[in-house]
């Protein structure tokens, strides 16, 4: 085995792979993970300045190893066969979603010594390292199944929603506009309140005053509670689906001859 198919299969969790895989797949998490809570607890102002070196330290040894690890995935990606041509197949690779978000996750790092202003981009940009983690866990391969299966279906429903909000965010504006002509302003700025109401959420920001508002309101929210019930509806038996189907029953082989062996 070549050095390039063994970093291949090291790095490509789809592969199976011993005990060295499983271990950097281990190892690739836990970074991950680390990262996720330093950019939590470094968001404190005291344990920001008690323990910034340490920060700083972890920060330079995560973009280190993204970076390696990056460059490892263009270099061994060739070994799969869907991109094996050297120069097109490196290239489909890296145009890849998961390959941007493994790129998004180091690559603002160095902008920040050209240009100050990067400095919050890339903050802000280090959220996609917990995308990376989406390339082993099983279960958003199943979410990603869900979603693309049921799509259409998604789809529809979202857009009943946006003409469902749209509607009762005109007949809100016209019951309490002369009323609160500085909250309810406009047929936009109610869809805010519809928005709230659909969702059952309810800021406080914008509440009907009027006898006929509060009606409507009350049924708003209501109807609301089954608007929002069509995509988990439509999700939840995606999945129900996608984890009760039938699987094929293997077959067995001779180890004498080679035939099936049929149970």
């Amino acid at each position: 085995m070549t050095l390039r198919k063994r970093l291949y299969l090291t790095l490509e969790p789809t592969e199976k792979g011993g005990i060295i895989e499983r271990i950097f797949e281990f190892f690739l998490v836990s970074i991950i993970i680390l990262n996720i809570l330093a950019i939590m607890v470094d968001s404190v102002e005291d344990i920001r300045q008690k323990y910034d070196t340490v920060f700083v330290r972890f920060e330079y040894f995560t973009i280190i190893f993204f970076t390696v690890e990056y460059i490892a995935r263009i270099y061994s990606i060739v070994e799969n066969p869907e991109y094996s041509d050297p120069v097109r197949g490196r290239i489909r690779f890296m145009t890849q979603p998961l390959s941007i978000i493994d790129l998004l996750a180091f690559l603002p790092f160095y902008f920040v010594f050209i240009d100050l202003r990067f400095l919050r981009i890339f903050r802000l940009m280090s959220l996609f390292r917990l995308f990376k983690i989406a390339r082993y866990l099983h279960a958003l391969k199943i979410f990603k199944k869900v979603l693309a299966d049921r799509k259409e279906q998604l789809i529809l429903s979202f857009l009943f929603i946006l003409f469902v909000l749209a509607i009762i965010s005109f007949i809100m504006f016209y019951a309490e506009h002369d009323a609160q002509p500085e909250k309810f302003s406009s047929i936009p700025a109610t869809m805010w309140w519809g928005i709230a109401t659909i969702t059952t959420v309810g800021y406080g920001d914008m509440v009907p005053v009027t006898a006929l508002g509060k009606f409507l309101g009350g049924l708003f929210a209501i109807a609301g509670v089954g608007l929002l019930a069509l995509p988990a509806g439509i999700l939840s038996s995606g999945f129900f689906e996608m984890l009760h189907v039938d699987k094929p029953k293997e077959i067995k082989k001779c180890p004498h001859c080679g035939k099936d062996i049929h149970e």
